[in-house]
């Protein structure tokens, strides 16, 4: 699955945990390409944030198709595809 951390209506986090909780063998890969206005104050990684809740990998927006594919290719890599499936079955 792939999740935008900030999306209208919806809350990214909260997302990401339930959908976590509901089939924690689908890897999500969590997207944000959120800017701050003022470079000088400390600002929180929201995408480091999002590994907390259950997300298996992040992007930053824009990435590559490369970056992506690459990312696709480690969860996949790390879940094998029996898991997924028996977890697609339970949703």
């Amino acid at each position: 699955m792939i999740i935008d951390i900030f999306m209208p209506h919806m809350r990214g986090f909260e997302s990401i945990r339930v959908f976590h909780e509901r089939a924690p063998a689908i890897p999500l890969i969590a997207m944000s390409g959120y800017a701050f206005s003022n470079l000088n104050s400390p600002a929180p990684d929201f995408l480091r944030m999002a590994l907390e809740p259950g997300a298996a990998r992040c992007l930053r927006k824009p990435f590559t198709p490369h970056a992506l594919l690459a990312a696709i290719n480690d969860c996949l890599a790390e879940h094998r595809p029996d898991d997924v499936a028996s977890a697609a079955r339970l949703g």
